[in-house]
């Protein structure tokens, strides 16, 4: 890659693969550099996989402003990307007199973020709404809060990004830079790229990213959220998205349907020091199960189906840190923690204006190049309904499936990459079953054999 590209994006998260999709439909020349093996390898990988409407989200904050143009985004694009969402409403739940004291705040709150629907309800209607809920005393209703899919929204960004000439290169992870006559030269894994301006994305290691530059004044601190997922008779006893009154460290954990049909608990908000590999803990997950429990007591009779946890990549700032550096020709974006999903597209957005007012005037954007991918909702119809060689029994997964993410322009590399592409291999049995079977079909696409 002799040529210098216009844009290069360090990390291949959600926020990343975001970016680079505004830039490259804008014409310009762009490429990505993801460290792990395959793009949400890092802290994208693990969260709630909720749409969020930003009413509890820190008044006048960037946070809110990105959640917010993010949140309308998704909302314009996702039917021409087929991308699924489930309005499922958001519901604060008070179970004490002290938390049940914080409610009107929270209403408060939200109207002052442009969120008007937000409302308290009474326990009647918390009781109507939600009849398998325990007993408590009160709630505020959040009409906008959604249900996503947290790998094909980024998926589709990709696969816009590489429609309109984008570059992806995956196992490459930037060790070092220089800045010269105008244009970075990146090392990484594989060699290196030149280009005029770099974006910083990289998650977790941001602050390692950013040294290349400066000092950083941001400090990367992981914070871990372990997740409990029940099986999926589960998800019928609960509609909403029921969420607790935060306190000043954490929103808490939250109890929500995913877009796969079952019925999860999390995160936990644990400071830790480790940056790639996100560990569960017995203790930890016992008490989320009980959690659970305590909120819908019919949850004592369902099992586990899986556990995981992801890592934030939290700093000492409350709000997002985005800035440009035009003498450097760098612009960093660090602390995008668990709104990221949503306020992604957002992200884009603020970005695409900071290099327009700091390094170049952005090209009209033509008539973008739509990539649908495929459907991974239990909501709509699947593969499997209309026949074909079922692998993942657990999953419903196709055979057909797994051969179609292990090809095309963004082909699966490695069993995680896989996973998030076609929900194989994430079932009851965790793929004790299947996971031989996935395994050749994988060894037989990398040999180029049907």
């Amino acid at each position: 890659m002799s040529d210098v590209f216009d844009i290069a994006v360090i990390g291949g998260g959600v926020v990343g693969l975001a970016i680079l999709r505004r830039f490259a439909k804008a014409g310009l020349r762009c490429v990505l550099l993801e460290r792990g093996a395959d793009i949400l390898s890092g802290a994208s990988k693990g969260n709630s996989a909720l749409l969020h409407t930003g009413f509890d989200a820190p008044l006048g904050s960037l946070e809110l402003a990105c959640m917010q143009a993010g949140y309308a985004e998704y909302l314009a694009i996702r039917q021409r990307l087929n991308l699924p969402l489930v309005e499922s409403s958001g519901l604060v739940v008070a179970w004490s007199d002290e938390e049940l004291a914080a409610l009107p705040n929270i209403v408060a709150k939200a109207h002052q973020n442009g969120i008007a629907d937000v409302r308290q309800i009474e326990a009647g209607e918390l009781a109507a709404r939600e009849p398998h809920l325990a007993a408590a005393l009160s709630a505020v209703l959040v009409p906008g809060e959604a249900i996503i899919d947290p790998w094909s929204a980024p998926l589709a960004y990709a696969h816009q990004a590489l429609a309109h000439g984008a570059v992806i290169l995956r196992g490459a992870e930037v060790t070092g830079g220089t800045l010269a006559n105008g244009a970075w030269r990146l090392a990484h894994g594989k060699g290196e790229v030149r280009a005029r301006v770099v974006i910083n994305a990289a998650g977790n290691f941001g602050d390692l990213v950013e040294r290349i530059v400066r000092d950083p004044p941001f400090a990367i601190k992981p914070r871990r959220g372990q997740f409990v997922v029940f099986d999926k008779p589960a998800a019928k006893l609960v509609n909403a998205i029921i969420l607790p009154v935060p306190s000043e460290y954490t929103k808490g954990v939250v109890l929500f349907r995913t877009i796969f049909g079952n019925l999860a608990i999390g995160p936990t908000a644990e400071d830790v020091d480790e940056r790639e590999v996100a560990s569960c803990d017995g203790e930890t997950l016992a008490r989320l199960k009980a959690r659970a429990i305590a909120m819908v007591p019919e949850l004592q009779h369902v099992g586990i189906n899986a556990i995981y946890a992801g890592l934030r990549p939290a700093t000492q700032h409350k709000d997002y840190v985005i800035e440009a550096l035009p003498e450097r020709n760098w612009i960093t974006i660090a602390g995008i923690r668990s709104t990221g999903l949503t306020a992604s597209l957002g992200i884009a957005q603020h970005v695409a204006r900071l290099y327009a007012d700091h390094f170049a005037r952005l090209p009209a954007t033509p008539e973008p190049v739509w990539t649908p991918v495929p459907n991974l909702a239990e909501l709509r119809p699947r593969p499997y309904q209309t026949g074909g060689d079922i692998v993942c029994h657990c999953e419903l997964v196709t055979r057909a499936e797994i051969e179609a993410a292990l090809t095309g322009p963004l082909p699966a590399t490695d069993m995680g990459g896989l996973k998030r592409r076609t929900r194989a291999v994430m079932g009851r049995c965790q793929g004790f079953y299947c996971s031989a079977e996935v395994t050749a079909i994988m060894a037989e696409a990398a040999r180029g054999t049907p």
